[in-house]
């Protein structure tokens, strides 16, 4: 790619290592990005597995976005035991999951070398943290680098029921502007790439926080790495705000909601966050996106051509088996 840089627990928690400071951009240094709203059912498992990391040298960051009091218990409980400075709660915005992600990514970003973003209600397998650096720590300081990767899904209990779709095309802007690659809960990334996603506004309407880091770094001509093999045991219930698509069921309600106007809205945000940092693309990937938003508002031969000379894809057939119908029937 072109490069342009411009609480209480029923049971004591784990023991970790020594509470730390926060050093600037320390090396190997971990900031675990943890947002939480009501997450009281598994809250406790997912800070317990992060505890559990073969990789020692991190410092979470809680933010919370207005839970019930047994939320915020269980994360004094977790700080008393850990200490002060390896788990710190601050209060989230309370405008949705996206904003409070990059809210507390705002409060981290410059105090570590890399960032995890941390769902409630997920759990980690010990090697996570340690299998991301394994490449993050092989790419340049200097590029926005980003890891994501394939999750084991799980149910409500914890038990195994499937993995996510396996993704096998190379990230690139290109996929970006069609589709989110992975899950944030899956995503680590450098301190460069924390840089350019803080210069996001704060008002700025997000489809997803995940998506964002996505587009952005690739937009910037940054390297973005997809792991086939699952760190993270992604548990589906009633409460998730975006569910795993892996059942025949949840792509079909994907492709109703495409059809619906969904994806156009959704492409409407990108496109609007996109532009108002386009100084930061590469001049590549500013006519990629120029493309784009050319071809969602011309006639069909046009727009047909646009989108087939600029080669956007989605990352698997019936992807973009969909992706060519809604081309034709204008709903990107």
């Amino acid at each position: 790619m072109e490069r342009v840089f411009k609480l209480v627990p029923s049971h004591p928690p784990p023991a970790v290592a020594t509470p730390m400071s926060r050093p600037a951009a320390a090396s190997g240094s971990v900031a675990i990005l943890l947002c939480t709203f009501n997450g009281e059912s598994f809250l406790k498992e997912q800070l317990d597995s992060i505890a559990a990391q073969s990789h020692k040298h991190w410092v979470v960051y809680a933010s919370d976005d207005g839970s019930t009091v047994e939320t915020l218990e269980i994360l004094q409980h977790y700080r008393d035991a850990w200490g002060d400075d390896r788990l710190l709660i601050s209060q989230g915005p309370q405008r949705g999951f996206s904003n409070n992600f990059l809210s507390v990514l705002g409060k981290a970003c410059g105090h570590h070398a890399y960032y995890a973003f941390c769902d409630q209600d997920d759990r980690w397998h010990p090697t996570k943290l340690q299998r991301a650096l394994d490449w993050l720590e092989r790419q340049s300081p200097e590029a926005p680098s980003l890891y994501c990767g394939r999750t084991q899904i799980v149910n409500v209990m914890g038990e195994i029921t499937g993995l996510s779709p396996l993704f096998r095309k190379r990230p690139s802007f290109k996929n970006a502007l069609m589709q989110n690659l992975a899950g944030g809960n899956t995503m680590l990334i450098n301190q460069a790439a924390c840089s350019i996603l803080n210069k996001t506004p704060s008002d700025t309407p997000l489809v997803c926080h995940d998506w964002w880091a996505y587009l952005l770094i690739t937009g910037c001509g940054g390297n973005v790495y997809y792991d086939p093999t699952p760190t993270v045991d992604y548990r589906q219930h009633t409460q998730n705000v975006i569910g795993a698509n892996t059942s025949i069921k949840s792509r079909v309600a994907r492709l109703k909601r495409m059809f619906q106007g969904s994806f156009g809205e959704w492409n409407a945000k990108n496109i609007a966050a996109l532009t108002a940092l386009s100084s930061h693309l590469t001049p590549h990937n500013a006519v990629s996106l120029m493309r784009f938003e050319q071809a969602r508002n011309a006639p069909l031969i046009s727009r047909i051509k646009l989108m087939v000379a600029s080669r956007f894809y989605r990352q698997t057939l019936m992807g973009n088996l969909g992706l060519a119908l809604a081309v034709l029937v204008k709903r990107i």
